[in-house]
């Protein structure tokens, strides 16, 4: 049997290849639109840390620095000491050598250049820990987001010695008002997930 200068079984294997042909094509741009996105570049953020004036507030200690936004982005910063950009002094606006500095000794104020995961909303909580063996006592800090400046953070106010070895902070992110005051929700890092328990 012909139809237009074919058998049907022609035809038909010709509208079925162009079906399969039309599927594979369809396939693979769904797979294409289905790849995990690309990594997120990261972004550069200036910090600024204030060391009292009280007697016994700075250190030559480590000191390590944590901070992120409510989309659990977390900028881990091991060695903060390494980091450091320059002294600002107010009372030497220019400081005309090139003699490097120590960071956090008593009445001044640091800034340090820190390079990290980029942040999707306001910087809302800071942790800083002191590892060695003398005392600290910060005053503020605050972390500017260069490429975002409506992401930066707020001050963070600590005036206190830190303790050693452990994560100190705010945690401005997940607040709850209640009828005693502002109920702030505590930060735990390196918690392990519950393992099953057996039936």
């Amino acid at each position: 049997m012909k139809v237009f200068g074919g058998s049907v079984f022609e035809k038909f294997a010709a509208v079925l290849a162009s079906f399969l042909a039309l599927r594979s094509v369809s396939f693979i741009a769904a797979a294409s639109t289905s790849l995990p996105p690309k990594e997120k570049g990261n972004c550069t953020y200036a910090v600024t840390i204030e060391t009292t004036c009280t007697k016994g507030a700075g250190t030559s200690n480590h000191v390590s620095l944590r901070f992120g936004d409510t989309k659990s982005n977390d900028i881990l910063v091991h060695h903060l000491n390494s980091k450091h950009v320059r002294r600002v002094d107010p009372l030497e606006p220019q400081v005309l050598d090139d003699v490097p500095r120590r960071p956090f000794q008593a009445c001044m104020v640091d800034q340090f250049q820190v390079t990290g995961e980029c942040v999707e909303s306001p910087i809302c909580y800071l942790y800083l820990k002191l590892t060695g063996h003398d005392d600290w006592r910060p005053g503020f800090a605050q972390v500017r987001a260069i490429e975002g400046p409506h992401l930066s953070s707020e001050y963070f106010y600590i005036r206190r010695y830190l303790p050693r070895h452990v994560w100190h902070g705010s945690d401005l992110c997940d607040t709850e008002v209640t009828p005693f005051g502002v109920k702030y929700k505590r930060k735990v890092f390196g918690e392990k997930p519950a393992q099953p328990s057996m039936p």
